[in-house]
């Protein structure tokens, strides 16, 4: 009998944190310093993972859908920061670094999520995934790759 009340403010916090989290990520496009903008944008991508693990295992489909959207759009803008400083990522690598090293683990994140969740409901994070390598790629190809 307790349950089923406190499903319900579960589904409640689950939707009001749908709404929490798209604040929380034009927070992040607010934020002037671009390397800060990427390192909160990464950090919104992790939460967001974790938002979307929650609301897959509360039924929550829509939820799951736009948590995982936010966070390929949240690594795509840590990726679009760190390319709008204009420094080159072979002499000034630290944030780039950072970046390549939270992606890779936001992948394994990912990856173990999509080991949970059922073969037919998948295609939900499989773009997901490949927005997310091909971010990772591409940081990884600035900072190891040869002269332009």
């Amino acid at each position: 009998m307790i349950r089923w009340p406190f499903s319900l403010v579960l589904l409640a916090f689950a939707h009001f944190g749908a709404a929490l989290a798209e604040a929380d990520l034009e927070a992040v496009r607010a934020e002037k310093r671009l390397e800060r903008r990427a390192r909160l944008a990464l950090q919104n991508a992790d939460r967001m993972i974790t938002a979307a693990r929650e609301a897959y295992q509360g039924g929550d489909a829509t939820a799951v859908r736009s948590a995982l959207e936010e966070v390929a759009a949240s690594v795509e803008l840590c990726y679009q920061s760190l390319k709008e400083t204009g420094k080159d990522p072979r002499r000034n690598f630290r944030h780039y670094k950072h970046a390549e090293i939270t992606t890779r683990q936001l992948l394994r994140r990912l990856g173990g999520f999509r080991d949970e969740m059922s073969y037919l409901d998948r295609e939900l994070i499989e773009p997901v995934i490949e927005r997310v390598e091909r971010v990772n790629k591409d940081l990884l190809h600035d900072i190891m790759g040869g002269r332009k």
